[in-house]
């Protein structure tokens, strides 16, 4: 396929773009996007430069997104770099896998529609949050032994370790060593990432667009569908996965 100058131009323009802002939609970029959506010879540059990159570029609605892959660690994050963001100075993998388990309830607790969309919920309260965690860990340890987490790969005994080590502080600290404030610096780094929004002074977690659409369009996409509803029905019944 013979490539235009222009058609190379506008590639790089775009993908530059999502390098700088990691998407691309159409109410702020209209010429960019349409460039974009309308021709695919533009489409296949820009997915090369992605792949070149290790990431996807992908089109969900009147949004393209850049995403890193799971080795992707100087667009992304390693385990290295979400443990020094999630977890506290002195945290371990059981931190770690902590709060991807928190993470993973809050996916839970908003998304698990069959319908149009996934989406089941417009918001939630921090403390039914942390309500669900508590009780999802108490349930995972209840069902599963040490024989059985080996087996299935689940660190639940563990989890529910780290998370009891934290501190209760009904004043709503800050600190990662009280389980207010590791759940607040989670969902600070969501809400950078562009995932929640997060307001503080009424404590609700909010969804944002691009969660839902990423959510959508993969949930609801056969070719990922089995594999996430598998995680979220164990997550629902307290058998959840690190």
């Amino acid at each position: 396929m013979a490539y235009e100058i222009e058609d190379i131009r506008t590639g790089q323009e775009i993908f530059y773009y999502l390098l700088e802002h990691h998407e691309l939609s159409e109410e702020v970029q209209e010429q960019l996007f349409r460039g974009y959506a309308e021709n695919e010879r533009i489409q296949n540059l820009v997915k090369s430069q992605g792949d070149a990159a290790l990431c996807d570029i992908e089109r969900y609605g009147d949004v393209i997104y850049l995403i890193p892959r799971e080795d992707n660690t100087f667009l992304g994050y390693s385990k290295g770099q979400l443990k020094q963001a999630l977890c506290k100075s002195n945290g371990t993998d059981k931190d770690y896998y902590l709060s991807q388990f928190v993470i993973l309830i809050l996916l839970v607790e908003f998304y698990d529609g069959q319908g149009a969309t996934s989406k089941t919920r417009d918001y939630m309260r921090v403390g039914e949050l942390q309500n669900s965690i508590s009780a999802q860990l108490k349930e995972g340890v209840r069902r599963m032994g040490e024989e059985e987490e080996e087996k299935e790969g689940i660190a639940f005994s563990n989890m529910a370790e780290a998370y009891e080590a934290l501190r209760s502080d009904e004043k709503g600290s800050r600190a990662r060593t009280t389980k207010e404030g590791f759940l607040y610096n989670i969902l600070i780094f969501l809400q950078k990432q562009g995932l929640i929004e997060y307001v503080e002074e009424d404590e609700m977690i909010k969804t944002t667009k691009k969660l839902d659409q990423f959510m959508d369009w993969n949930l609801l996409n056969q070719n990922h569908f089995q594999r996430v509803k598998s995680v979220l029905e164990k997550c629902k019944a307290g058998i959840g996965i690190v």
